[in-house]
């Protein structure tokens, strides 16, 4: 499971257009650039509770997208698939048998790609 912070990073590089351009900024202020809220707020000329609730509606429509399409799902075992079959080429000096295996991967990630 993903921290939090890199959870909403991967969330808002996959469907950041889709939230409203203030939703984008604050969700960029606070986690991209590490602002407080105090510091948002005092921006904004708004409440620092202004400011929590925009980056809690910000996060729960960014899950709710993600719960709809699955496209981080999808990315982090496509990562996954990769990872092993880049340990499995790597090991296949010593056991030829590993490219195969690596090729079975590589075929489960163009499935991935077909979906």
């Amino acid at each position: 499971m993903l921290p939090k912070i890199a959870r909403v990073a991967w969330l808002y590089d996959f469907y950041g257009k889709l939230l409203t351009p203030k939703q984008q900024k604050i969700i960029e202020l606070y986690y991209n650039q590490d602002l407080s809220l105090g510091e948002i707020a005092e921006e904004y000329g708004i409440s620092r509770q202004a400011v929590h609730d925009i980056i809690r509606r910000a996060e729960t429509t960014l899950e709710e997208y993600e719960q709809r399409l699955g496209i981080l799902k999808k990315h982090l075992q496509e990562k996954e698939i990769i990872q092993k079959a880049i340990v499995l080429l790597e090991a296949a000096g010593k056991d030829p048998c590993k490219i195969t295996e690596a090729k079975e991967l590589m075929q489960q990630l163009l499935s991935f790609a077909e979906e």
